[in-house]
């Protein structure tokens, strides 16, 4: 089969009427009277023998669609149909020349059949877990405690070196401008504007640059540079606010996947727990404290 195949307009409907569109979370368009909604076991093409469903090429289309971030379009639709043809006819190919029997494929088969597995149950596991509005309360009142929290507003000059950083500060006790030497010296982006930084919190910054603008008081310069990955800063600190938490209704979502990562991490954590897990002692050496180690190990 050497030619491009080009799916109908027609097939685009059928796709759009038969759940492809919920799938998308979009509501599904009316299909055109004179084509009946098809069932998911539907033929829609037999290449050399084999049947092919259209429930099978929804589920590749699909795919395709997510990894992609495309629009639903009878031009993808042609593009994923030939992809899964060319997909097929190598396939059965391979089985003809007994590449199925191959230990690397079935090897392969076997440790994609385990992930696939894995990643349903996960997926199974965090839609089961639903956060209650008590539950995403507690959670918001531990993570944003009715405490007003701190803000800071500061400048910095950035360097290469923890040498160049002292210099600078030198400068600064001998009565120089902080925000002139930030444009002359720093190699950060906000040289150009005298160093200067928008409001941050603490969590919102390298913890070595966070603490060491915490320990000013406004007016104050760091006595030493600051090392961050960026490289090495002098800071000034100007003033401090307070501000209030969030909305709960702003960081709801937030809250709900973070309960449901760690009710999946105690799900994986009870599996392990409840695991009758046996060691080849020859090969394998458990070590450490958060290393899996069987029941009846000594």
């Amino acid at each position: 089969m050497n030619k491009h195949i080009f799916i109908t307009c027609g097939f685009f409907a059928l796709m759009v009427t038969g759940g492809l569109a919920a799938a998308e979370d979009k509501p599904a368009e009316a299909a055109p009277t004179a084509i009946p909604e098809p069932s998911g076991d539907t033929i829609i093409a037999t290449i050399n023998g084999q049947d092919v469903s259209l429930d099978l090429f929804r589920y590749l289309y699909t795919e395709r669609l997510r990894q992609a971030n495309a629009e639903n379009t009878p031009e993808f639709q042609n593009r994923v149909f030939n992809e899964m043809v060319n997909m097929l006819v190598t396939a059965q190919d391979g089985q003809k020349t007994g590449l199925d029997k191959d230990k690397g494929f079935r090897m392969a088969l076997d440790v994609q059949r385990l992930q696939l597995l894995s990643r349903y149950a996960i997926q199974n596991a965090v839609n089961s877990f639903k956060p209650s509005e008590e539950d995403l309360h507690k959670a918001y009142d531990e993570l944003y405690s009715k405490e007003k929290r701190l803000e800071y507003k500061a400048r910095h000059i950035l360097v290469k070196t923890e040498e160049e950083g002292k210099k600078l500060i030198e400068e600064l006790k001998g009565g120089a401008d902080f925000a002139e030497l930030a444009k002359t010296h720093s190699l950060g982006p906000t040289g150009k504007d005298g160093g200067a930084l928008s409001w941050f919190g603490s969590g919102q910054r390298e913890k070595s640059f966070a603490d060491a603008t915490a320990a000013l008081k406004p007016g104050e310069y760091s006595s030493e540079p600051v090392q961050t990955k960026y490289g090495w800063h002098v800071i000034m600190l100007e003033e401090t606010r307070e501000t209030d938490p969030p909305a709960f209704e702003d960081v709801k979502n937030q809250l709900t996947v973070a309960l449901q990562q760690g009710a999946l991490a105690k799900y994986v954590a009870e599996l392990r727990e409840k695991a009758d897990l046996k060691l080849n002692d020859e090969l394998i050496k458990v070590t450490g404290e958060s290393q899996a180690k069987p029941a009846d190990s000594k």
